[in-house]
């Protein structure tokens, strides 16, 4: 049935296994994904929705290396927000809300038109190892694939448990069947694994709402989009809505407390900190008297909608009589009521930043098998897999991202370095060069990588080049040129700052927080430059940004090539820490677990303190 041996196999259909197999295909390896159901690749499981906070970073960032992500999302999205536009730069984060069906379709065609990538509907249940490395896998068929690399991207499916009040049943997904037979395996083999929790909220009928009652949430009035790309931009879009719980809900709620999975000792395991459940707010926020319930349209023609905010796992008829109490919801019908998910993961301290395992040579793991959460980071993990995983088996340098290139690099950092006992969620606030990560300049930070590892098409990086030449002739253009007091003037009143009585760079005054790129627009030197260009909106972004932060760019661009000495600083990876008696016992326990590469992952390490680094450095002739 299969070639005599793949390059590199992937386990898993999601986000993080669709972008492996992409990555790994399009770099040249002939590559398997095999998925337990191929009608559900690139699957929406939770909400109909891609970026925020960060998130959008970092589908920008996949996009820019060459990934699909950005691209598929643009094609499905229903609506665009740019969110935390009031703040700087390095906060702005795109989110789109995406059509559930289109997603999933635009992947698998996506795929399906990606050479060197073959599909396979099954059960994986096992891995063929020989000699500490992995070969293969094996169904649940007994029908054995041997592959010289195998990417794990099993989500929430490794005996994966739901749970719906007092009733569980096994499944990886409402619907879907559980996967088994690998975590055992593993473990066999002396991985530690453990159990993480996440949920999901109802779906309802939206003929049954009455937005009357809620407050509108439209798109923005000139929505952009992801994808670095020539992908459509959204013409028209559709509308969300916002609600809010009552004290009346949450005293409804609480009714069914001892019989929530929750509360009465059935779910051990964690969920996320960062997208609590409707009782798990209740209970740690009782001061609060309401919480917002957002009111999602699943695509452009369904009627189904889910209901962010309102994510459950109380039995059926407590979700139904709460639900009907949020004002819209009076006479809500359900399509399917909310439910957790109990499944295993995978400390991912037991990974190199290649994301290889360290036990099993050629095995990698992405996604919610490591302890993250989201799709976005699930997809630019799965991204890094697939793309080491063909560097490795054809012997080429490992491709690896740093905190101060890429959200990717701090995300992956973050995880092998610091673990995660609940499930992972990326914020602008983990990222301490966060002014450098900005969505807007992710293309220039790094197709140029992309390229190289030939991801990234010559075409997209003749377009981030175009970008760059523009963005720095314009921001040269403000330092060369300068202004009357007559023509200036008249914008510092209007933005009331203070006038200027004499000619100057148009720099300087640019430089001021209330003066925007839609004030200079309107100083005819300015608005004939743009014009005698061509240049478009991505172009005056980026001067914009590289005018008024350039300060902030500087010093944090400064503080990372300080940090960058010690990222050079290499630890032998048979390193015996035991030998430095001055190192403290918590310290010599944690770096001997998580055997870091460098002096500066090492001083990342919970636990490893600034006189343990001095006495590395010291050892090391530093």
């Amino acid at each position: 049935m299969f070639d005599k041996e793949y390059d590199v196999i992937v386990v898993g259909g999601g986000h993080a296994g669709a972008e492996a197999t992409a990555a790994a295909a399009n770099m040249g390896s002939k590559t398997l994904l095999i998925t337990m159901n191929l009608q559900t690749i690139g699957q929406m499981s939770c909400n109909p929705a891609m970026g925020g906070i960060a998130k959008g970073q970092i589908v920008r960032e996949i996009d820019a290396l060459g990934g699909y992500s950005g691209v598929v999302t643009d094609k499905s999205a229903i609506q665009f927000k740019m969110l935390n536009k009031s703040k700087g730069p390095a906060m702005w984060s795109p989110r789109a809300q995406n059509d559930r069906m289109r997603f999933a379709e635009e992947w698998r065609l996506a795929l399906e038109n990606t050479p060197n990538a073959d599909f396979y509907q099954e059960m994986v249940s096992g891995l063929l190892v020989e000699g500490g490395k992995v070969v293969g896998v094996r169904t649940s068929l007994g029908i054995d694939v041997r592959a010289k690399a195998v990417v794990l991207t099993n989500g929430t499916f490794l005996n994966g448990l739901i749970h719906i009040g007092e009733k569980q049943f096994g499944g990886g997904r409402a619907g879907e069947k559980a996967a088994t037979g690998i975590t055992e395996q593993l473990v066999d083999f002396g991985f530690e694994s453990g159990r993480m929790k996440t949920g999901t909220p109802p779906r309802v009928d939206g003929r049954s709402l009455d937005y009357s009652k809620m407050i509108l949430q439209p798109g923005d009035n000139n929505p952009e989009k992801f994808s670095y790309l020539e992908t459509p931009k959204l013409k028209e879009q559709r509308d969300c809505h916002m609600t809010h719980t009552s004290q009346l809900v949450h005293d409804l709620l609480r009714e069914g407390f001892d019989r929530s999975p929750m509360f009465n000792g059935r779910i051990k395991s964690i969920g996320p900190r960062y997208c609590p459940s409707i009782e798990d707010k209740i209970n740690r926020f009782a001061d609060k008297s309401s919480h917002q319930i957002f009111v999602e349209p699943e695509g452009w023609h369904t009627v189904e909608v889910y209901v962010n905010g309102f994510s459950t796992s109380l039995p059926e008829d407590v979700q139904y009589k709460a639900l009907k109490s949020v004002v819209g919801f009076e006479n809500v019908k359900f399509f399917r009521p909310g439910y957790a998910i109990e499944y295993d993961y995978f400390p991912p301290t037991q990974l190199k930043h290649t994301l290889e395992t360290k036990l099993v040579n050629n095995l990698y793991f992405a996604g919610q098998i490591n302890g993250t959460t989201g799709y976005e980071e699930a997809a630019s993990q799965g991204l890094m897999a697939g793309i080491n995983a063909h560097l490795k088996i054809n012997e080429k340098e490992p491709f690896m991202l740093k905190r101060d290139e890429a959200y990717i690099g701090v995300l992956i950092d973050d995880l092998i370095t610091k673990g995660t006992e609940e499930p992972y969620r990326m914020f602008t606030s983990r990222a301490e060069y966060r002014t450098l990560l900005r969505q807007d300049n992710a293309d220039l930070r790094l197709t140029p990588k992309g390229y190289e590892l030939g991801l990234a098409k010559v075409e997209r990086l003749r377009r981030m080049e175009e970008k760059e030449k523009n963005s720095d002739k314009f921001v040269a253009f403000f330092k060369n040129t300068s202004f009357t007091p007559e023509e200036i003037n008249p914008i510092l009143e209007e933005v009331s700052s203070s006038p200027v009585k004499q000619s100057d760079k148009m720099f300087k005054v640019f430089s001021r927080p209330n003066v925007t790129m839609d004030h200079m627009l309107r100083l005819d030197a300015v608005s004939n430059f743009v014009a005698e260009h061509n240049l478009g909106t991505e172009v005056l972004e980026q001067a914009e940004v590289q005018v008024k932060y350039s300060g902030y760019i500087a010093k944090e661009k400064n503080n990372a090539d300080k940090l960058l000495r010690l990222e050079n600083i290499k630890i032998p990876e048979d390193f015996d820490y035991r030998k430095l008696k001055s190192l403290s016992y918590e310290a010599r326990e944690k770096l001997e677990a998580i055997r870091p590469v460098t002096i500066s992952q090492a001083s990342r390490i919970s636990g490893v303190s600034p006189s343990d680094i001095s006495v590395l450095l010291v050892f090391l002739g530093r």
